[in-house]
């Protein structure tokens, strides 16, 4: 009765897989997703990462100004001639650059949902502030003009 008997059997594997993949540190993909490439890009590169954009959708916006809208860690191998690594710190991103929200004259996040509302309300609250500075910088005009005087001849 020969029995053969494997124990750590998983171990032994675990460990040549290691060895052929590298074994680098495991980092998970930092939550940005809703913040435009620059902040995440930056946010990325503060944990030690590299971003990568992966997919992008669109072209109205410059790239720093694309809004993130899906990321996870980099899911291959490099062949690096005699070795395998992994491409451990690479993050990737999925881009939307048409905009926050869809207009009539370009597209984006429909109003409808959350992001298409909350890009809609800061757009409005943008332009409220703009449109209020610009009174102000009128009115201002105004009295200025009405405190001028002309002297008596």
């Amino acid at each position: 009765m020969n029995k053969l008997v494997v124990s750590g059997a998983g171990a032994v594997i675990a460990f040549a897989a290691a060895g052929l993949l590298g074994a680098g540190a495991a980092t998970a993909a930092p939550d940005v997703v809703g913040e435009t490439y620059e902040d995440a890009a930056s946010a990325i590169e503060g944990d030690g990462g590299t971003a990568k954009v992966a997919v992008t959708v669109g072209s109205k916006l410059s790239k720093d100004d694309c809004v993130v809208t899906q990321v996870w860690d980099a899911p291959f191998v490099r062949d690096a001639g005699d070795e395998y690594t992994h491409a451990d710190g690479e993050v990737m991103l999925s881009l939307n650059c048409d905009g926050g929200f869809a207009e009539a004259d370009h597209p984006g996040a429909s109003v409808a949902s959350p992001a298409g509302r909350e890009a809609k309300k800061a757009a409005d609250k943008e332009a409220a502030e703009k449109e209020a500075a610009a009174q102000a910088a009128a009115a201002a005009e105004q009295e200025e003009i009405a405190e001028v005087s002309t002297p008596d001849e």
